[in-house]
């Protein structure tokens, strides 16, 4: 039988090797793994598999993206994919994988690649060595700086440290209020600049506490009898000590001064710096302080990997109260205002004021996004409740943008102009509501812009002109008024519809010199048809915001005495909304209004937000149907009930009852079977230009309003 050849002195040296790699890779301390290029294992060893949590079969059915934290895998493969292409021969990195049981487990990793002979990649040696312990011990470490920042601006004492060369590193808030230098002013100056102590008899200065503190490498107390110069010129007694700051091997690395006020100066020092950062009517931090706290939250975040969110909130039609109720009124609105929101918002939350009517909420973490729309809801339900300001219960709502860091912003800044950015949004979209901030918000709010820069001009050509709708009582068969529609127009095309230059009319403050030339002009018009043809009643719609102006009801009476127009032919519609928000000071003005003899009217009834327990407060003469319960009522038995509903009550309470928005035989059959005659729409007539009215009107009635001759 032929003998077995022997191996040659090379094959024994490679047997040995691979079997003394396998035993290193098998038993190293450290996790080892043979991984394919496409990710999958090829070899795992013990160490790597108790690390994660699987055993070796698992892992062989796993890739190494299955297991990698999701945040961590775009990095991971990009450095993969320069190992494949040559850019690098390894690659290491901190990594999160997830273990089998759902926790995170914190990496170094270290890999390489194994080629061919061709060049050719065959696996990566990839080498994981478990940090999370380390990783632990750098977020306490973490913990404990925060701890120590925030002691160190909460404590009542002035605290400034320095380097060795007594170069200033830090100052705390009290120590910038008492010694009248910012702390991004002080820092890199020395401290002989910023900390000017003095004698008190000679005014002599007394040598820095911290040189002779780091010098001898003790603690070194103050004279009693020392005085601090402040920036500005006074000077405050204090008394406290001076000592190194160590290393842990030992070294000295700088010092720390601690000082606090022996006079009445500490007090005024610290008022001060209350003051420099807090509003003075709601004691809510200022814009300053807030801006700090943004920076601070984003920063925070920015290091956890979380989210931080910030509400810019805004009161609804502040102005026309500060108008009508006076500024004593308004800031006592202001300080209710501030107290709900606060004790409706979060315990780690800060609450400020920018300034006017605008707060801000800022959310320092939140887990998501919902997180920051309860904490709106809740804002927004705090201030549900009536404010009595003079004995007048006032209705207020509030606007609110929402922006999220790092979803919608990366800095400060950003976050708080995005934030006002989606208030805008809210406030366009009917206000009373939030509206988280996106990035078309940017063009829209471009686009505001320019409608006010369009319309300033618009009011200086005359571009704003007035169109009339007929009203028509089908049992008279004849036109009985008319509705003024606002329309912007430029040879005979509207450069923006009313639901566009509107709301930002509103929003800029220039619907009320615009609602007081649409009355007058209405009142022209409606002087001119009585004088020529026959009296016909003008309505003309007033924003709330013009009808809670201090001075109305004054620009109303002037309107009347200088168009001559009698006060019976003019109706003012105003929103079920205009009459519920504005208390009972609206009540009041709204029996003004009717002494003169003016009708009202309430437009979109049965919208729903009209209480009818109050109706029978308000002495309106019109009840107006909303079109939308119009446009379904001659086939849809829900809407023809409400209608239904609407006329009977208005009968019964002695009111008139108009229907909006009709359109077709149909639904004036149907109005006209429940006893609604008054009627509006595209039926009987578009809205026209006053010239096309006066036509309109200028013919004798036929008998048949939907007849347009």
């Amino acid at each position: 039988m032929p003998s077995t050849p022997s191996s040659s002195p090379l094959e024994t040296q490679l047997k040995e090797s691979e079997r003394r790699f396998a035993q290193a890779f098998q038993y190293a301390a450290i996790g080892m793994a043979l991984v394919l290029p496409e990710g999958r294992w090829l070899q795992v060893n013990d160490s790597l598999c108790a690390m994660l949590g699987y055993t070796e079969r698992e892992m062989m059915s796993l890739t190494f993206q299955d297991i990698t934290h999701p945040d961590d895998l775009a990095a991971d493969l990009a450095l993969v994919g320069k190992l494949m292409s040559g850019e690098c021969a390894s690659y290491h990195m901190e990594k999160r994988y997830i273990h089998r049981d759902g926790h995170v487990v914190h990496a170094q990793l270290s890999a390489s690649l194994v080629r061919d002979d061709e060049g050719e990649p065959l696996y990566f040696i990839s080498q994981m060595q478990d940090i999370s312990e380390r990783k632990a011990f750098e977020d306490a470490l973490f913990r404990e700086r925060e701890l120590a920042e925030v002691t160190l601006k909460s404590i009542g004492d002035a605290v400034i440290t320095t380097d060795p060369r007594l170069i200033v590193t830090s100052l705390n808030p009290i120590a910038e209020a008492m010694t009248g230098w910012p702390s991004h002013e002080a820092v890199g100056r020395h401290m002989d600049e910023i900390f000017q102590l003095r004698d008190p008899l000679t005014r002599q200065p007394i040598a820095n506490p911290l040189l002779v503190a780091i010098d001898k490498n003790s603690i070194v107390g103050l004279t009693t009898d020392a005085i601090l110069i402040h920036r500005n010129g006074f000077d405050s007694p204090i008394e406290d000590s001076a000592a190194p700051i160590h290393d842990h091997a030992g070294n000295v690395v700088g010092g720390v001064v601690v000082f606090h006020d022996v006079s009445e100066t500490r007090a005024l020092a610290l008022k001060m710096a209350h003051q420099a950062h807090h509003d003075t009517l709601t004691g809510l931090p200022n814009r300053a302080l807030l801006t700090s706290r943004l920076e601070f939250a984003v920063s925070v975040a920015a290091r956890r990997h979380q989210r931080a969110a910030l509400l810019f909130v805004d009161i609804d039609h502040f102005k026309q109260i500060n108008d009508s109720l006076g500024h004593a009124a308004g800031d006592a609105l202001l300080q209710n205002v501030s107290r709900r929101i606060r004790a409706a918002v979060r315990a780690d939350a800060t609450v400020g004021r920018l300034g006017g009517d605008e707060f801000v909420v800022l959310l320092p973490h939140v887990e998501t996004p919902a997180d920051a729309s309860e904490v709106a809801e809740n804002v927004l339900a705090a201030c549900s409740q009536a404010v009595n300001l003079d004995a007048a219960a006032l209705s207020i709502s509030f606007s609110i943008g929402i922006s999220v860091y790092p979803d919608d912003a990366e800095d400060a800044g950003s976050l708080l102009r995005n934030a006002d950015t989606a208030m805008y949004e809210a406030k366009m979209q009917g206000r009373n509501g939030y509206r988280f901030f996106n990035a078309s918000m940017n063009e829209r709010s471009t686009a505001r812009v320019r409608i006010e820069v369009d319309l300033r001009k618009a009011l200086a050509r005359n571009e704003l002109t007035l169109q009339f709708q007929p009203k028509v009582d089908t049992e008279l068969g004849t036109i009985v008024g008319a509705e003024a529609l606002l329309r912007w127009q430029v040879d005979g095309e509207d450069v923006y519809t009313p639901e566009h230059f509107i709301p930002v009319a509103e929003d800029c403050g220039l619907i009320v010199p615009i609602g007081e030339w649409v009355l007058r002009s209405a009142c022209l018009h409606a002087e001119r048809w009585a004088r020529m043809y026959r009296p016909l009643s003008v309505s003309v719609n007033v924003s709330a915001l013009q009808f809670q102006h201090t001075r109305f009801f004054e620009s109303l009476q002037s309107v009347l005495d200088e168009t001559g127009l009698h006060p019976t032919l003019l109706e003012l519609e105003l929103t079920e909304r205009t009459v519920m928000e504005g208390g009972d000071h609206i009540v009041e003005l709204l029996r003004k209004v009717k002494s003169l003899g003016v009708s009202l009217s309430l437009d979109d009834f049965g919208t729903g937000y009209c209480s009818l327990s109050y109706l029978k407060h308000f002495p309106v003469d019109t009840l107006k149907i909303d079109r939308a319960f119009i446009r379904d009522v001659a086939w849809d038995n829900d809407s023809a009930a409400i209608v239904g509903a609407i006329v009977t009550m208005g009968k019964g309470m002695n009111k008139h009852v108009l229907a909006e928005g009709v359109e077709s035989v149909e639904q004036a059959s149907f109005l006209s079977s429940v006893g609604c005659s008054q009627m509006q729409g595209f039926l009987f007539g578009k809205a026209m230009s006053p010239r096309e009215f006066e036509e309109r009107i200028a013919v004798v009635d036929t008998g048949d309003p939907t007849v347009d001759p």
